[in-house]
């Protein structure tokens, strides 16, 4: 089963909150679930799947292991606890969160411990998520980057990341966006309204095709039904060249996944 290009994202969602949204996108055709450890939401998630209609053999899952827990013995526990609040008995990716701040704990402590969880059916598939170009180098010597199912890294119009992107894709190294839509500032942008008026589409639409046409994967979230079918028909919204050379000009290195202290320093 590989990633499907269109996924939810759970980031920010706690409690009922999190269990309408996961529930809402399975009804409307979601087939990929991405959480993290630190969302606090992994229980809330896996109850909305288990109480589904949808098989959990056609659902990607994906969780995020947080750096509080790269110690080998540590990494391979909190991903069996992470399985077990998801109600399952594996799941489809599972990424390192962040890379270690100030390599406090060093890339071959644990993404060799991160494929051990791989070994033992904890995970069909492992990457990594917020590795900088030198990380990335870093992380492909120690597992190769065929190993690598994903970087997933912000991307959105203000933020087009166009040194790491297409070092990722000279790696053959598939990119996962998220933050698609820069917090709902890129859906008030004159220019994604403009294009949008023109394929008679939405703003979020726009933002998000434009990322689906690149080849990368995107998890906008939502809490309310209508938005999260409206974004599904992203996949089906082709833009233009003049389309995306528009687009191309927004571009501002707008960050908004900065965290103080963990964040690398960026390419």
């Amino acid at each position: 089963m590989t990633l499907p290009a269109l996924g939810l994202g759970t980031f920010r969602l706690k409690g009922q909150a999190v269990i309408d949204s996961v529930r809402n996108a399975l009804d409307v055709g979601y087939r990929a679930i991405d959480t993290a450890q630190i969302y606090g939401n992994e229980a809330e998630v896996g109850q909305a799947l288990a109480e589904s209609d949808v098989s959990r053999d056609d659902v990607y899952l994906t969780t995020k292991i947080w750096i509080s827990d790269f110690q080998p013995d540590a990494l391979i526990a909190s991903l069996e606890a992470s399985v077990q609040k998801l109600r399952t008995d594996r799941v489809d990716m599972t990424l390192i969160h962040w890379p270690s701040p100030d390599d406090a704990v060093p890339m071959e402590t644990y993404l060799p411990a991160l494929a051990d969880a791989k070994a033992r059916g904890l995970t069909r598939a492992i990457g990594i998520s917020n590795f900088t170009i030198a990380q990335t180098r870093r992380a492909i010597g120690i597992l190769g980057a065929d190993q690598i199912a994903t970087n997933q890294v912000e991307i959105h119009p203000y933020l087009q990341n166009r040194l790491l992107v297409p070092f990722l894709q000279e790696q053959g190294i598939h990119i996962t966006a998220y933050m698609s839509l820069a917090y709902g500032e890129v859906i008030k942008d004159p220019v994604i309204q403009a294009i949008a008026g023109r394929h008679q589409a939405t703003a979020a639409q726009v933002a998000l095709a434009w990322a689906l046409q690149q080849g990368f994967a995107v998890i906008p979230s939502s809490t309310k039904r209508a938005n999260l079918a409206s974004n599904l028909e992203a996949a089906r919204l082709r833009l233009t060249d003049e389309d995306l050379a528009q687009i191309a000009k927004l571009d501002r290195g707008h960050r908004l996944a900065n965290p103080e202290g963990i964040a690398p320093a960026w390419d």
